[in-house]
């Protein structure tokens, strides 16, 4: 959980681990309950992508955001994130620049990839769910 070394990093680390996980989560849950699953997979099947990357996707967002507030494996999970969203990066990329054009532009999905690099370098800060089997497991990806 927390210790009583923690210093304002540690909390720093904390509220973008969990401010990311909620917006992952979020992302991953309108994928599913407005866009439908099926709705996504032929958004993605239209992008000349493979449907089954829509159901990697999902999972992807929902479980790694889940993870992320619980903070759990925090630095495996930012990194394994960043590959979802370089593709969202790509698919918005010829909306232009501010995410408020038609389409939605790629500063944004761009900028949390940087986050998602911070998380990485930071790890899971203060509040974390620690599993020791887990983090022995992940080592410095913990």
């Amino acid at each position: 959980m927390t210790h009583p070394t923690n210093t304002a990093a540690d909390y720093a680390a904390t509220l973008l681990r969990v401010s990311s996980g909620a917006l992952f989560l979020a992302h991953g849950l309108l994928k599913v309950n407005v866009f439908t699953i099926a709705g996504t997979v032929a958004f993605f099947e239209s992008l000349g992508l493979p449907g089954f990357l829509a159901y990697l996707t999902i999972i992807a967002e929902i479980g790694g955001g889940l993870a992320l507030i619980a903070g759990v494996g925090v630095r495996l999970v930012s990194l394994a994130l960043i590959p979802v969203l370089l593709g969202a990066t790509w698919v918005h990329a010829g909306n232009g620049w501010q995410f408020s054009a038609e389409g939605g532009g790629w500063e944004y999905p761009l900028f949390w990839t940087a986050a998602q690099v911070a998380i990485a370098l930071l790890g899971a800060g203060a509040y974390a769910l620690r599993i020791p089997a887990l983090d022995r497991a992940l080592g410095q990806f913990a």
